[in-house]
């Protein structure tokens, strides 16, 4: 909600539901505003309002719901958060569950918040090159303003070299020299077609490394599978992965959304639109 719909007042009485009443009963609001965030000593309260206008700027307040009272409200100043972006909202919502929030924002802008439903979107992404691309292009993403969802991410992460100590092999490949990726024992890196006669390998990779390495070397390996698709729980929680199938914009699959794994921050955008549609 935007401040201009939001009018904020110090007053001098304690803000009991009785106060507020009496406080209502002649109480002029601008035409724009929707709510009244009451101030005292320190405490605050939400009121909504409805008005009678007439041809001026102000009009009567008709009629009143008090939406917190001070022990359901509390105040926070977030001077870099926008106070329009729904996603930072929501997020804000997480910290006080249950509660109304009044914030104070960037430009010194206040709005307030109070049982928003949030969306939760897992973002699963793998590393190295630290830190997660998929991770980073979607706080860009939610920070934009152009996603007017409530979507609060959980951040999972799989790394290469973590997942290579379940290998039982002397020595480990990686698809990429390129991603900087080292293991807790000798590694090669499929991209540089090593020389393996007679070494005993495991490779760890996504599907599509898996048919390079047979192609290249006409035989199978051990596989420790780190694609991000492949590693999604069957939970029912929406996900966002990075995919190398996926050329341009974003496929669906169930509660999967995939992005190319070269993704830009508007494909990004457009993704988590769709997979809350």
């Amino acid at each position: 909600m935007h401040c201009k719909d939001i009018s904020v007042r110090s007053v001098d009485c304690e803000l009991t539901a009785e106060n507020i009443a009496e406080l209502m009963s002649d109480w002029r609001a601008y035409k724009r505003a929707e709510h009244l965030v009451l101030e005292h000593d320190g405490t605050y309260a939400v009121v909504r309002i409805s008005k009678t206008m007439g041809e001026g700027l102000f009009g009567k307040v008709s009629d009143y719901e008090i939406v917190a009272l001070p022990h359901e409200t509390v105040y926070v100043e977030r001077p870099d958060m926008d106070v329009l972006n729904v996603p930072a909202l929501a997020r804000l919502q997480t910290e006080f569950p249950g509660k109304a929030v009044v914030v104070k924002g960037l430009f010194s802008h206040i709005s307030f918040l109070k049982d928003i439903e949030v969306l939760r979107l897992r973002v699963l992404d793998s590393v190295p090159p630290h830190p997660s691309k998929l991770g980073h292009l979607t706080k860009i993403a939610l920070a934009s303003g152009y996603v007017d969802l409530p979507v609060v991410t959980e951040d999972v992460i799989l790394d290469f070299s973590e997942e290579s100590r379940k290998a039982d092999t002397e020595m480990v490949m990686f698809p990429c020299e390129g991603s900087g990726t080292v293991g807790d024992r000798p590694c090669l890196y499929l991209d540089k077609v090593p020389d393996i006669e007679g070494k005993d390998i495991t490779l760890v990779g996504c599907r599509l490394s898996k048919r390079i390495f047979s192609e290249l070397y006409g035989r199978e390996v051990p596989f420790i599978n780190v694609c991000p698709k492949d590693n999604v729980p069957e939970d029912g929680m929406k996900t966002i992965v990075k995919c190398c199938r996926v050329k341009n914009g974003h496929e669906i699959d169930g509660d999967v959304v995939m992005v190319p794994w070269g993704a830009t921050v508007p494909e990004v955008v457009e993704a988590i639109k769709a997979i809350f549609q």
